[in-house]
């Protein structure tokens, strides 16, 4: 029984992969692009912010409306953000809401890059003074180089978009913070709005300019919207992306990798520790996605080759997660049509359903012929 079962957890697993390819949305063109950015502003929120703007260029969209609650995060993940914002060939209005969300530290320079920059009553912007990751000052020489380079960047800002580079210069020296009313009479946002739908209302025909100098006027009406939501990849890649969780993965990777090393023959502490190093690998950034899917996806052949050869189901099962995971994470990096790289993948994972489906019919077929040991005489 446990042989027969094999080949259908394989095959589940296959149909599992082609059902997640299957599901990518087709773009929806001339539309409003909606995304929320929140939480911890870094590498994911900023994947994130990137792929829904190449969406949005991509699907000819009328605008890009990011609905920002940070409390802050990386600078580097912060100007990447800021940078691809400002390199937008759409029109991108960035919207601090709803009422009790805030814009703090870094996010308020993602606020300042908007081409249109709005807050909702009852909002936040400002106190952007860099801090360590502890939430400790920086020490004294570092402390100075990283204020003056974020002050330079921040006035840079602020001064693109005809805002206040003296506020934004506060903002980061002296921690210096707005409420809604106060960064529109100082100069720092263009408008108030409680909602969504106000805010596109007070937008309407507000004329803009992008990077190269390309004049644009904003027009919502009877836009339809396209919601881009974070993908499941993306959370996971949020939770591995972690310091502890990546240091942990690493340790029980080590561990794993070091017992089979002095213990061969056990595989499981051996192909679980590969697994564990890859994903924190991935976390830890040292990997891009593209290539640890495609390290997940080797892992799975040689995992899923060697189930039919080894007994035991360990290495089926894991083969199978590493290449679920590799399928997720090539699918997650795509916000629409299907690549020709999902195109192999879509016939990869085909040739495994009918690979595994033919195993599980010989098996079966062996099983129900095989000799009982006992002969007539």
């Amino acid at each position: 029984m446990a042989v027969a079962r094999r080949p259908i957890a394989l095959l589940a697993s296959a149909l599992l992969a082609l059902s997640v390819l299957a599901c990518a949305p087709a773009g929806t063109r001339d539309a409003i692009h909606v995304a929320e950015v929140e939480g911890v502003v870094g590498s994911v929120l900023d994947r994130y912010v990137d792929r829904v703007i190449d969406h949005a260029e991509d699907t000819e969209a009328r605008l890009v409306v990011l609905i920002v609650d940070t409390p802050g995060g990386e600078i580097g993940a912060m100007k990447r953000i800021v940078g691809r914002i400002e390199r937008a060939r759409v029109p991108v209005i960035t919207w601090v809401g709803p009422p009790g969300a805030q814009a703090v530290s870094a996010g308020t320079f993602i606020v300042m890059a908007g081409h249109v920059a709005a807050m909702a009553p009852g909002t936040s912007i400002g106190a952007a003074s860099p801090v360590l990751v502890t939430g400790q000052d920086l020490p004294d020489t570092l402390g100075r180089k990283v204020e003056e380079d974020t002050v330079a960047f921040a006035r840079g800002v602020a001064q693109l978009h005809d805002r206040n580079p003296d506020w934004a210069e506060a903002a980061v020296r002296d921690a210096a913070a707005a409420s809604p009313q106060q960064a529109l009479e100082l100069g720092v946002v263009d408008l108030v709005a409680p909602t969504l739908e106000s805010l596109l209302a007070a937008a309407e025909g507000r004329p803009v300019t992008l990077l190269g100098g390309v004049d644009r006027t904003i027009s919502v009406a009877g836009a339809p919207f396209v919601e881009n939501r974070i993908t499941g990849f993306e959370r996971f890649l949020r939770v591995v992306s972690d310091p502890v969780v990546v240091s942990l993965l690493i340790l029980i990777g080590l561990v794993g990798v070091a017992i089979e090393f002095f213990s061969p023959g056990l595989l499981l502490p051996g192909t679980v520790g590969v697994f564990a190093l890859i994903v924190g690998f991935l976390g830890a950034g040292t990997l891009l996605p593209a290539e640890a899917a495609l390290v997940l996806l080797v892992l799975a052949v040689v995992l899923l080759v060697a189930e039919f050869f080894v007994p035991g189901g360990i290495l089926g099962v894991v083969g199978s997660m590493a290449l679920l995971m590799a399928l997720g994470i090539w699918a997650g990096q795509v916000a629409t049509a299907v690549t020709g790289l999902q195109a192999f993948l879509l016939v990869f994972a085909t040739l495994i359903v009918v690979v595994a489906g033919a195993a599980f019919a010989l098996r079966h077929y062996v099983a129900g012929t095989s000799e009982t040991g006992t002969r007539l005489t």
